[in-house]
């Protein structure tokens, strides 16, 4: 092999590295519009709301038949409606990382106006006062993270099976990764 010829393979070695590497930043690039557009949506929903969690997964079967383990709810929060009787409501409750969806069945208004509400699943025999942090009889606006307003079955069925079965979810997002390099243009 000629030095013309060794020049020739070492420029078009250069130029598919430079190639690669415009490739490479062009994707990069490319997940953080998606990453940074998926944020600025989740921001969104959560002004739109008024709620810090706009959408959450049901996790359990307490509040069949209403909602199944899975189902998608789409949540609101605002400051100034009055929480009823009947309602579906997420709560947070200190010492709990995971946000608790059930019905409001009683509420307790007090002198000065301030309301306070127990709640209970639809699926369970007794309320929640067993769940809510020790000491804690009823629940107050403060610990609402959004009320029911709209849902979709099974939806988020996914997110439970990858979290309970993180082998699942290491196959799943090493089939997507090998589905993405497959198909770069």
């Amino acid at each position: 092999m000629g030095l013309a010829s060794m020049l020739q393979v070492d420029e078009m070695l250069g130029d598919f590295n430079r190639m690669n590497k415009r490739q490479s930043l062009y994707q990069v690039l490319s997940f953080a519009m998606i990453v940074s557009s998926a944020l600025m949506i989740w921001k969104g929903l959560m002004v739109v709301t008024g709620s810090e969690s706009p959408i959450v997964v049901v996790l359990s079967g307490s509040m069949e038949p209403a909602f199944h383990r899975g189902d998608l709810l789409f949540l609101t929060n605002y400051k100034e409606e009055p929480v009823r009787v009947g309602e579906i409501v997420v709560f947070k409750v200190e010492g709990r990382d995971i946000p608790i969806v059930h019905r409001v069945i009683k509420l307790h208004e007090k002198e000065d106006g301030t309301v306070k509400f127990l709640t209970k699943g639809d699926n369970n025999n007794v309320d929640d006062r067993g769940l809510y942090a020790p000491g804690q009889l009823w629940l107050t606006k403060k610990d609402i993270v959004g009320r029911a307003r709209g849902f979709l079955p099974y939806v988020g069925i996914i997110t439970i099976f990858m979290n309970e079965y993180p082998k699942v979810k290491w196959a799943i997002l090493s089939i997507l990764a090998i589905f993405v390099l497959l198909h770069r243009e």
